[in-house]
């Protein structure tokens, strides 16, 4: 994709949008690694490298990328019966294959993702967001309560006010991080007791160092591994992927989803050799970033740059930031982020679209995002497949001769291979029928099958049957029924099927 060359103005607003995703990335990347169950620092480093190497070489400028929650859930397994070594071992191969995928360019292919199940991500996304922001309200396990509950509720109402109000007054910095910015300042300035990024984990530390992952070299690691590194790099180009459509459709250009996915693969195999637990897009935080207005890379190496320096330089500050005002800010993203209009078109569209996007809604929330993409993603092919498969019909004429002519329409692939056969009546036909092909599609080794059955059928009545029309590769695939088809070389259609037998 190309965007102009950003003005001043662009790039003010770039770093400062940069600045207030780097806040919003501290407590989700800390939150993450806690799921995995490995050190605070090893999200946050994720969150810095892949950041900063997505941001960088990606194929989508403005998409935020880090630690996430839907690779954590998966690498909890692993480094709860192995150690946080194999882990790195697993994200260094995960690595390998997002970069196997984007150089067999296979990128494109998530451009065949329907639109129903887009929503459906999108919609579960900001659910799962949603619900996460109330793991923020329990301390030591126990939920808040009595005055730090309120205390807490009030300090994300006012958040969620001052982003909400501040667009209307002035759009010179961005209202996610001037409430931030007014919010922590207001908690230091009357001394309110309430919880903070610190109360999480201390987020002090260096730079990250260069670490080869402790692993045996041999086929038993590489069993272990190789699983949990199929089901990460899945799940991260999906999620990847997906987010940049969104991106896409929200600011009406086109990403490259192949750079992408090659950013992402040398984004985890650094983040591997740097002792940290990878990561993919991240919806919350790019929707911060889109809406900020911020459209270049400098927003998302700004962030991972902030991120660094908060853990190098400013960790005691950050420390200080109250949780409230980073869930304020997440709860509006997941409120900007669902569908509304989903919900009302879901009366108008087909019953099995609807189907769809609340399945998808559904399976993310439960499940994981892959599983509900890929139910999807299945589930829509059916049914395009069983709507064909009505399609396929034919016209009854007589011609000069006496002959019976059925003129097919539709195609003919292995779904409506039933529907096909029905349409003819071998028993009752004259002895000359005549089938034509011109206005119909055979796609598939299935179709072929079909066509040989009903010669069959034909001849086994003693009747005469002429194909017309027919590509020449099924010709060359046709067992029976090759000596019935009338070839004309220059009105014959010319098209591939699918079929492993033709050379």
């Amino acid at each position: 994709m190309t965007l102009s060359k950003p003005t001043p103005a662009q790039l003010r607003t770039d770093v400062l949008s940069g600045i207030t995703v780097s806040l919003a990335l501290v407590p989700e990347a800390i939150a993450f690694a806690l799921l995995a169950r490995v050190s605070p620092l090893t999200g946050l480093y994720a969150a810095f490298i892949v950041c900063l190497v997505s941001a960088a070489l990606g194929g989508r400028p403005g998409m935020i990328c880090g630690a996430a929650g839907a690779l954590a859930v998966v690498m909890t397994g692993l480094v709860v019966s192995h150690g946080a070594e194999y882990l790195f071992a697993a994200v260094v191969l995960m690595g390998v294959f997002q970069l196997l995928f984007a150089a067999f360019r296979l990128g494109k292919f998530i451009r065949m993702v329907p639109h129903p199940v887009m929503l459906g991500f999108v919609n579960g996304l900001a659910i799962v967001v949603f619900i996460a922001q109330f793991g923020h309200f329990k301390a030591n396990g126990q939920w808040l309560q009595g005055t730090a509950l309120w205390t807490m509720l009030a300090l994300v109402a006012l958040t969620m006010a001052i982003i909400y109000a501040l667009p209307r007054l002035t759009k010179a910095v961005p209202a996610s991080l001037a409430a931030i910015l007014v919010v922590s300042s207001l908690v230091a300035a009357l001394g309110i007791h309430t919880r903070t990024v610190g109360d999480m984990s201390s987020i002090a530390g260096g730079l990250p160092s260069f670490h080869v992952p402790q692993v045996p070299l041999t086929m038993e690691t590489l069993a272990i591994v190789l699983p949990y590194s199929l089901i990460l790099a899945a799940i991260g180009l999906i999620e990847t992927l997906l987010t940049l459509n969104l991106i896409d459709a929200i600011t009406d250009t086109r990403g490259r989803p192949n750079r992408e996915s090659m950013a992402q693969g040398l984004a985890n195999i650094a983040s591997g050799f740097f002792a940290s637990m990878g990561g993919c897009a991240l919806v919350g935080q790019s929707m911060i970033n889109i809406d900020n207005g911020a459209r270049h890379r400098i927003a998302g190496i700004t962030a991972a740059l902030f991120l660094l320096g908060f853990i190098v330089l400013l960790s005691r500050w950050i420390e200080m930031i109250p949780l409230a005002a980073l869930v304020g800010l997440m709860v509006v993203v997941c409120e900007k982020t669902f569908a509304w209009g989903s919900l009302q078109t879901l009366r108008k569209i087909p019953r099995q679209d609807a189907v769809i996007v609340v399945g998808v809604t559904v399976i993310t929330v439960l499940t994981d995002l892959a599983v509900a993409v890929l139910a999807g993603v299945v589930f829509a092919a059916l049914v395009f497949a069983w709507q064909h498969a009505k399609e396929i019909r034919a016209a009854i004429s007589t011609d000069a001769r006496g002959w019976k002519v059925y003129t097919l329409k539709g195609s003919l692939f292995f779904a409506s291979t039933a529907n096909f056969a029905a349409l003819f009546d071998p028993k009752n036909d004259p002895q000359h029928v005549v089938i034509e092909f011109r206005d119909a599609r055979v796609v598939d080794h299935s179709a072929v099958e079909a066509i040989d059955t009903l010669a069959t059928r034909y001849q086994q009545a003693g009747k005469t049957l002429h194909l017309r029309h027919l590509s020449p590769d099924c010709l060359e695939i046709l067992g029976n029924a090759k000596a019935m088809v009338e070839v004309n070389e220059f009105e014959d259609p010319h098209y591939h099927i699918a079929d492993n037998r033709l050379g």
